[in-house]
């Protein structure tokens, strides 16, 4: 029976820097399919999966629009939606969200990896 890393917090980096972009990459050790996008909406953190569970699309490149109070945002690449908070989609799909926190001015990110906003050194062997 395989279990999954457990998530933990992970700083990604100071509010006034983080605060300044509406969406930003979130690179993870674990890879491309890891990554996870950061957004900031209306005075507000979100973090979900940066490619959409659709078929990978780049979420961070997305059109991010409120609607009913649902701040959501669309993949640019077939328009699927995901609400930035629950991550469900007005299709069947569903993208996985990361919880967020705020502490002594700094961002964190509940996730099974470490982040980071530079991209990690690839691996050789690959």
């Amino acid at each position: 029976h395989f279990a999954p890393e457990r998530a933990s917090w992970r700083l990604i980096g100071p509010v006034t820097g983080l605060s300044t972009q509406r969406c930003r990459l979130v690179y993870s050790s674990l890879g491309h399919s890891a990554d996870v996008c950061l957004f900031y909406v209306k005075d507000e953190f979100f973090a979900m999966d940066a490619r959409c569970a659709h078929s990978g699309g780049p979420l961070c490149e997305g059109d991010i629009e409120e609607a009913d109070g649902v701040l959501q945002v669309f993949c640019p690449w077939h328009d699927y939606d995901f609400d930035l908070r629950t991550g469900r989609s007005g299709t069947s799909l569903q993208q996985k969200v990361h919880e967020v926190k705020l502490e002594d001015g700094s961002v964190y990110v509940k996730h099974a990896s470490r982040l980071s906003l530079r991209p990690f050194p690839v691996d050789p062997k690959s």
